[in-house]
């Protein structure tokens, strides 16, 4: 049977956890990783009616969007709900996973969903994350006795199937230029070209390919594996490039432009809210930017966008000010542009595990907010 580890390392290769934002704390927030699932119950976020509602329906592990743990805890005493929920899943030796952030900023994750509710097509990311690529730099023999060619794509290959190489829509990239390589070997070394204590020249192909840091370590030991050398020489450098498919937030077009009252009527309809708070708009909505939970901190990338409306939740008074006219401001709730991030688990461990456990999505409400129209 699959274990809670099997289950992280799963969400992980979607969402990894080097793409969470600073403040955050994605990952296992409790349970032991070694432990079988018996079942998933799955919500947007976990309390003590939702750990009571996995064991009655079979289920040691709770997978949610917001974690448990977000602040340190000091004690746990059951002075508050996330003691009293950590204790419940304790004693009951239930598990909790949360992906967040890490989730937010991935494609396929929090957002995609959200767009494909409303319809959206053409859709990239809105505020692109820097700081998540490095460039790997490597030396290969250049010489026709050794089949350079074989040995230069035999090191290419591993690292592309170990997640370098990719940029965007495009893979199996790199850049490749001859040079001259100098090395003595060692008196204990056993050379692939040269002997010991005998300084050695010999034609080089540098090999350069981007990879993101998540997958570094996985990248690095193909690279070992690979190379015929027995000491290989690499650099690896951290780039500030932006990631075009990491970030916050997604912007997209809807199939045809709509009236600003007709697109509200739309977020109503298809994202299940009665109330859509907005700041005032007239023109036509076709590009249309979206960032679920509290997303008033890409308002600017809204804007610079070319977005007609902006659509996510949390927004406060002052901050719709932050429209200034140029877009339709809209707030939908932080729970109900989120809601269906529960779809985008199921998904994920159904096409991952298929049918060896239950996945299961909770009945307890959880929203803290209610509304009467």
């Amino acid at each position: 049977m699959p274990t809670v580890q099997d289950l992280a390392r799963l969400l992980e290769a979607a969402a990894p956890l080097a793409y969470q934002e600073s403040y955050d704390n994605a990952g296992l927030q409790c349970g032991d990783p070694t432990a079988e699932i018996t079942g998933v119950l799955i919500a947007l976020d976990c309390t003590p009616a939702v750990v009571a509602e996995a064991l009655r329906r079979g289920c040691n592990v709770v997978v949610c969007h917001h974690p448990v743990i977000f602040r340190p805890l000091k004690r746990l005493t059951g002075a508050n709900e996330v003691e009293q929920t950590l204790i419940a899943a304790l004693k009951n030796d239930v598990a909790i996973y949360a992906a967040h952030t890490n989730l937010d900023n991935v494609r396929g994750g929090v957002n995609d969903k959200l767009a494909q509710k409303l319809g959206l097509t053409k859709t990239r990311v809105l505020a692109p994350q820097s700081g998540t690529l490095a460039r790997l730099i490597t030396y290969v023999p250049h010489r026709p006795e050794d089949q350079q060619t074989d040995l230069a794509n035999r090191v290419l290959r591993a690292l592309y199937a170990a997640g370098a190489g990719q940029i965007g829509q495009y893979a199996g990239c790199s850049f490749q230029v001859a040079g001259t390589g100098t090395f003595t070997p060692g008196p204990d070394s056993a050379p692939h070209i040269g002997a010991p204590q005998q300084a050695t020249a010999l034609p080089e192909l540098r090999l350069e390919v981007l990879l993101p840091l998540h997958r570094q370590a996985a990248v690095l030991r193909a690279l070992r594996e690979a190379h015929p050398y027995e000491e290989v020489a690499y650099e690896l450098i951290k780039l500030e490039n932006t990631h075009p498919e990491v970030g916050a937030g997604l912007v997209g077009e809807l199939p045809a432009a709509m009236e600003p009252a007709a697109f509200r009527a739309l977020l109503k309809a298809r994202l299940l809210v009665p109330v859509v708070r907005h700041t005032p708009y007239e023109k036509p909505i076709r590009t249309v930017a979206i960032c679920g939970g509290a997303g008033a901190f890409l308002l600017g990338a809204a804007r610079a966008a070319g977005a007609d409306a902006y659509v996510t939740g949390d927004v406060k008074y002052h901050e719709f000010f932050g429209a200034e006219g140029r877009l339709m401001l809209c707030d939908v709730g932080h729970f109900e542009s989120e809601q269906f991030t529960s779809e985008v688990f199921s998904d994920l461990l159904t096409a991952g595990f298929g049918r060896t456990f239950a996945v299961l999505i909770a009945e307890t409400p959880t929203n803290p907010v209610q509304y009467d129209c």
